[in-house]
């Protein structure tokens, strides 16, 4: 790191860092700058609190976990047992169900905080994150609720965006002609309005699964896109659930014997699930999972309904018209509304200013896990293994265990006598000179 007063001359010479920016606040963090107050942020605080290093978290919108709050559907449950998506220092309680619903979730989330003294700086969108080679310093610039801008300037950033940041809407020829409702599952909280109505599913990934069973179980009348070949299993096997078995597997077997295990498991339950229209992937479930990042379908009741008839199965879409349909097979129908379970996607390449550790292409760290939490310069990513809760606590652990020998070292002293020398004698620092300056308190 920078000694203190190479860094103060820096800042006080480089004209770039010290031009009028108008009404700007700029807040020094004495410790890491957090961006998103979903899961992986909160742990990343609650862990980075854990080791002594304070923190600040922005978040763009007015709650914590605001993905799970409102763009999710109302029958969500967590798809892997508890015990496997609890963030650290603190498990589910034990009347919850091995399988909490979104509510649950929610309260756990808001426990969470409230027992780290997590304190979110909500409504402050981050418009761009930027390293300053000059000072060594990150620049978090972000806006406000009423258009009011803040700075935050840090020594590390920790982006805890995620994955599912922004909802993926594909290009469909002729969707701009349909003449019914389309919506994201974002969009989409329960089957009401739905009954009666033939739905067209886009996605077999487990949201569209379940948004076809949550419309077939109310009278309305879906029908599930099928665009790749996916996997199918089973939410439990032999009385566990089917992750933890596999990872139980994993300790003792190569992975091409337990997606082996997998498939074999699959086919006695579920039959060859190709005679349904749903073909399997060459490569096993965790390998496509490992090498791809692709989650396979955990069953929750929706094949039971496929094989039925009462959900049925299409091929990718050829184009759409007023209130049809035509699938690449020729086929076309009539429908009333449309479904896009097509996903979500990371959203760095907005604002985060660095192209090194995070791809511009789909804004994911380049490095593949398990190397993809830390980059250069103080920069680390939470959340975005491909591996869901389980990952993202994994992630929260090294990235506070490696902030922690900084800081100890040197970020603490360096941060006091920024404060004390402020106090003491303001003029010292005329990169400030233009601006309302604030010490950040920990949170």
């Amino acid at each position: 790191m920078t000694c203190l007063m190479e860094l103060q001359g820096k800042m006080a010479n480089d004209r770039h860092f010290n031009q009028d920016h108008g009404s700007r606040r700029r807040v020094w963090v004495p410790g890491p700058v957090i961006v998103g107050a979903g899961p992986s942020g909160l742990a990343a605080a609650a862990c980075l609190m854990d080791k002594g290093v304070p923190s600040i978290v922005l978040e763009r919108s007015n709650c914590i976990a605001s993905l799970w709050k409102f763009k999710t559907y109302d029958r969500l449950r967590l798809h892997l047992p508890k015990k496997f998506c609890e963030l650290p220092m603190m498990p589910f309680p034990e009347d919850y169900p091995m399988y909490p619903s979104k509510l649950q979730f929610l309260e756990y989330l808001e426990d969470y905080a409230k027992r780290f003294g997590i304190k979110p700086v909500f409504e402050q969108a981050v418009e761009s994150a930027e390293y300053d080679d000059s000072v060594g310093l990150w620049r978090v610039m972000s806006v406000g609720l009423k258009g009011e801008e803040m700075e935050y300037v840090c020594r590390w950033l920790v982006v805890a965006t995620g994955e599912n940041a922004e909802a993926v809407v594909p290009e469909i020829k002729g969707m701009e002609n349909f003449g019914g409702e389309v919506r994201h599952t974002a969009e989409y909280k329960s089957r009401s309005g739905f009954r009666g109505k033939k739905v067209l599913v886009v996605g077999c990934g487990n949201s569209g699964m379940e948004v076809s069973l949550d419309l077939c179980n109310h009278n309305a009348h879906p029908s599930l896109v099928v665009r790749d070949s996916v996997h199918i299993l089973p939410r439990e096997m032999l009385g566990r659930s089917t992750f933890g078995l596999s990872m139980w597997l994993l300790k003792w077997l190569p992975i091409r014997l337990v997606d082996r295990f997998l498939f074999i498991m699959s086919w006695l339950i579920f039959g060859n699930t190709a005679n349904f229209g749903l073909n399997r992937p060459n490569a096993g479930p965790l390998e496509l999972k490992s090498k791809t990042g692709k989650t396979p379908v955990l069953d929750v009741g929706t094949l039971a309904k496929i094989k039925s008839g009462d959900i049925k199965i299409h091929p990718s879409i050829q184009s759409v018209g007023n209130h049809s349909v035509q699938f690449v097979n020729g086929r076309v129908e009539v429908f009333d509304a449309i479904i896009l379970a097509t996903g979500y996607k990371s959203n760095t390449p907005y604002w985060l200013k660095e192209n090194r550790m995070f791809s511009e292409k789909d804004g994911m760290p380049r490095k593949p896990f398990p190397q993809g939490w830390k980059g250069e310069c103080g920069l680390y990513a939470v959340g975005f293994t491909k591996r869901g809760l389980f990952g993202s606590s994994m992630d929260a652990k090294r990235v506070s265990e490696d902030i922690e020998k900084f800081w100890k070292a040197e970020a603490k002293h360096l941060s006091m006598t920024i404060a004390r020398s402020f106090t003491l004698q303001p003029s010292f620092f005329p990169m400030f000179s233009c601006y309302d300056l604030e010490i950040a308190s920990s949170i």
